[in-house]
C-alpha cells in the first residue's frame, strides 16, 4: 500500500503500531520517539495506525441541495454565465450566496465550463478517395528553398498514382506552361502505365479553362492541354479554392516539406539528391497502410500481374524524379 507522508511526520505506521501496543509510559514513549505526550495518547487511543482524510465531513455552503438542483438546472437549460446566474440565484432562492459558493457547486456538478453544456459537434468523416486502376493521377507545384549557388528559387513538379502511390517528380526552374508540358512529358515516359487522367488545380501553368465562365475564354491552345489531348488523356481540374479536391499530392508535399525541414543543403545539387533519395525509398522500400502493408512498386507490380492491359510496359525500379 503506498503512504503519502506529511514532510515533517515524526511517526509512521509501523512506530504509531508499536506506540498502541506498548505498555510503557505515555512520557517514556515520548521521549524515545521524540514526540509530544499528546502524539502518543492520539495514536494510543486510535484503532488504525494510518492518518485519517482531511476531507471537510460537511460541506461549508449556504445553498440547501434542492436550491443547488435548482442552480444546476438552470444552468444547464438556459446556459447562463457565472455572474448572471448568481444574479438569479441571489434574486430567487438564496440571497446570501457567493460568486465562490456558487461556482463551487457548478463544479461539483460537472456544469461549471459553459462548453461542456453544448452538443458534441461530430467532426465530419473524410470520405476514402474512389477506388481507381492505375493511370489517374494527381499533380501539383511545390515551391522549392532557393540554394545560396541559385539566382531564384525552383520548383517541384510532383505526380502521384491514385491506385499504387507511386510518385514521379521533377525539379524546373519556373511554373510556366512550357515548365508543366516538359514535366507532362518525362511523366508519360516514366509512368509504366497508360495514364488515363490528370487532375490538376486551376493554375495558369496547367490550364486556361478556368475563365470559361467570366470575362476571359479559354483559348484552346493551352500547351499542357493540348499534349494531354496528343497522349490521350483526360485533363480534370480541382473546383476553384477546393485544394483538398488534390489532397493526396498535398500530402505528399507534407512528405517533402519534413524532409526539407529536417535537413540542411549545402547547394542546389545536394536538395536534388536528397529528393533523389528520397523518392526512391518512397517507391521502392516505405510500406503503406493504405496499401495493405505493401510499398508503391510491390503494388504496381501486383497490378502487373493481374491486369497487363493496363501497362504499356512492366514495372521496374526507377528513381521517379526527373531534371
Amino acid at each position: 500500500m503506498l503512504i503519502a507522508l506529511h514532510k515533517q511526520a515524526r511517526t509512521t505506521p509501523a512506530v504509531r503500531a508499536e506506540i498502541a501496543a506498548s505498555s510503557e509510559p505515555v512520557a517514556v514513549l515520548a521521549r524515545r520517539f521524540n514526540v509530544t505526550e499528546m502524539t502518543i495518547r492520539k495514536w494510543k487511543s486510535r484503532e488504525s495506525v494510518y492518518d485519517r482524510p482531511h476531507t471537510a465531513h460537511r460541506l461549508q455552503t449556504t445553498l440547501t441541495p434542492a436550491q443547488e438542483a435548482v442552480a444546476v438546472e438552470l444552468r444547464r437549460t438556459l446556459r447562463l454565465p457565472l455572474d448572471d446566474l448568481l444574479v438569479v440565484v441571489r434574486e430567487f432562492l438564496n440571497e446570501a450566496v457567493s460568486r465562490s459558493g456558487l461556482d463551487r457547486c457548478l463544479r461539483r456538478h460537472g456544469v461549471s465550463r459553459l462548453a461542456d453544456l453544448e452538443p458534441r459537434q461530430v467532426a465530419p468523416s473524410h470520405k476514402a478517395f474512389k477506388a481507381y486502376e492505375p493511370g489517374y493521377l494527381h499533380v501539383d507545384v511545390k515551391y522549392l528553398p532557393q540554394m545560396a549557388d541559385e539566382p531564384r528559387r525552383r520548383y517541384l513538379f510532383v505526380a502521384i498514382d491514385r491506385a499504387t502511390r507511386w510518385v514521379f517528380v521533377a525539379i524546373k526552374p519556373n511554373r510556366t506552361a512550357k515548365a508543366a508540358t516538359a514535366f507532362l512529358a518525362a511523366l508519360h515516359r516514366a509512368c509504366p502505365c497508360k495514364i488515363q487522367r490528370l487532375l490538376t488545380d486551376n493554375g495558369k501553368e496547367f490550364t486556361d479553362r478556368l475563365f470559361a465562365s467570366r470575362e476571359r475564354q479559354p483559348s484552346g491552345h493551352h500547351e499542357f492541354d493540348l499534349l494531354c489531348q496528343t497522349l490521350g488523356i483526360e485533363h480534370r481540374l480541382t473546383p476553384p479554392r477546393r485544394p483538398q479536391t488534390n489532397g493526396m499530392v498535398e500530402r505528399f508535399n507534407g512528405r517533402i516539406a519534413d524532409v526539407l525541414n529536417t535537413h540542411r543543403f549545402h547547394d542546389a545539387e545536394d536538395l536534388a539528391s536528397t529528393l533523389t533519395r528520397y523518392v526512391r525509398l518512397y517507391n521502392q522500400q516505405f510500406p503503406q497502410s493504405v496499401l495493405q502493408g505493401k510499398t508503391p512498386m510491390q503494388t504496381m507490380n501486383q497490378w502487373y500481374t493481374t491486369h497487363p492491359d493496363l501497362f504499356h510496359r512492366k514495372p521496374y525500379d526507377q528513381t521517379g524524379l526527373d531534371n
